[in-house]
């Protein structure tokens, strides 16, 4: 069954009002362009809660790169069709102006974890993330909404964002989904070519520690190959990379063995 799609966020409200959806509600925001980490996402949802929803929404507020923002793909038709199959039962595609009445003069800001790693290396980049993902959260009024590990730090401060705001959405870790190779899966995939993407499985190997290269030698490996660092760093038993292939960024992460720490245990700040 094709997916009850709403546009208007005044339309979704009064849905969620009259069918009085919050108290088993799992949500998953994304920006669209689904693969099978989005789908792992959507399947604990629809595992785990009564409903799911899914939001489709590419935040221009989240990009320090506007030729990023114009690149990134737009596959609306597929994502529904991977939502129906995977049974999720409602889908929000808002609109900027829906979404930002303001027009960003109000924003979200974190003030101590947001400035290292992506925060660094993307200035402004977790301001609007965590000001899309507040705003969304108080429309959708989930119990549980969905994130994966991948984007560790991202994690860390939307969980951080639910404790400071005693929001009342439980936030849940979901693990990286990886290819057969070990390479995180990403929107971003897709702009690789076949050369760079076998050229770019270098990069979690290294990252993970499959070789006995040390956090100093890792950097030196991957721009002898091309790649162009902006980060490899550890903090508290897990290790961290960022790096560009062409004009495709890069990230993952990884725990780091015999760490003493939970991978999903970082605590704030890093």
């Amino acid at each position: 069954m094709l997916p009850k799609i709403f546009t208007s966020i005044k339309d979704w409200q009064a849905f969620l009002k009259k069918e009085n959806l919050t108290h088993s509600l799992g949500f998953v925001p994304t920006m669209g362009n689904l693969h099978a980490g989005h789908q792992s996402l959507l399947e604990r949802s629809v595992q785990e809660n009564d409903h799911t929803l899914l939001s489709i929404f590419i935040n221009p507020t989240q990009f320090d790169n506007h030729s990023d923002l114009e690149n990134y793909p737009r596959t609306l038709e597929e994502d529904i069709d991977i939502a129906r199959k995977t049974n999720v039962d409602f889908i929000l595609i808002p609109t900027f102006s829906d979404l930002y009445p303001d027009n960003y003069t109000y924003k979200v800001q974190e003030t101590h974890l947001s400035h290292i790693m992506e925060g660094k290396s993307r200035p402004n980049h977790f301001d609007g993330m965590l000001t899309i993902v507040l705003k969304l959260l108080l429309i959708a009024k989930p119990i549980r909404a969905y994130f994966g590990e991948k984007d560790f730090q991202q994690l860390q401060l939307v969980q951080g964002l639910a404790k400071a705001f005693f929001l009342d959405t439980e936030i849940i870790a979901c693990p990286t989904i990886r290819d057969e190779n070990g390479f995180a899966l990403s929107s971003r995939n897709s702009r690789l070519s076949s050369e760079q993407y076998r050229q770019a499985l270098l990069f979690p190997k290294l990252l993970s520690g499959q070789t006995q290269d040390s956090l100093k030698t890792i950097p030196e490996i991957l721009s002898g190959c091309g790649f162009q660092i902006d980060y490899i760093e550890e903090h508290c038993g897990r290790r961290f990379g960022a790096v560009k292939l062409g004009n495709v960024r890069l990230i993952d992460n990884f725990c780091i063995q015999n760490s003493i720490q939970s991978s999903n245990s970082i605590p704030n700040p890093l």
